[in-house]
């Protein structure tokens, strides 16, 4: 089964808005800290996902994000989930309660310290780097643990240093 879905990571002042993932049934993300976003519907296209996404779930508008990356997200034989990942540093409106989880400005470098899959482990600091403006990722875990990374068609990258 194949799936689309978008991930936002909005910034401000040196923060992102995470939500941790505690409200909802049968939850793949429970207990973990994750961006904003979730699966395309209809006809939409990534973008449109994207706002109406972040709007139901922050009451944020955006109005300005960009397009980091494309993670192939596998979390178990015969499932994928294609993420179309961004960053946004523009929006309006007050921040809302959220029935997936908890919202939370998270300064970037306490990140590392929460609850996260091991991929976003990965992917969250070329986010961070301005000299990587689009990347492209593989992520296929088994039982819950990640044992495949592969990044912009390289060689399996499980284990190699990664510099913020």
């Amino acid at each position: 089964m194949v799936k689309m879905t978008t991930l936002c990571y909005l910034e401000r002042d040196g923060k992102y808005l995470m939500l941790y993932r505690n409200k909802k049934k049968n939850d793949i993300n429970e207990g973990k800290w994750i961006g904003v976003g979730g699966h395309l519907e209809g006809t939409e296209s990534p973008g449109e996902c994207l706002e109406r996404e972040v709007k139901e779930e922050t009451g944020l508008t955006l109005t300005s994000y960009q397009f980091r990356g494309i993670v192939t997200f596998v979390p178990a034989p015969d499932e994928v989930e294609y993420m179309c990942v961004y960053t946004a540093d523009g929006f309006t409106g007050e921040l809302r309660e959220c029935n997936e989880g908890e919202l939370r400005w998270i300064p970037k470098e306490e990140i590392e310290g929460l609850s996260l899959w091991e991929g976003d482990r990965l992917f969250l600091p070329l986010l961070m780097r301005e000299d990587t403006p689009f990347f492209s990722m593989k992520l296929v875990y088994s039982d819950g643990k990640l044992v495949h990374v592969r990044v912009d068609g390289a060689a399996d990258k499980k284990g190699a240093a990664w510099e913020k």
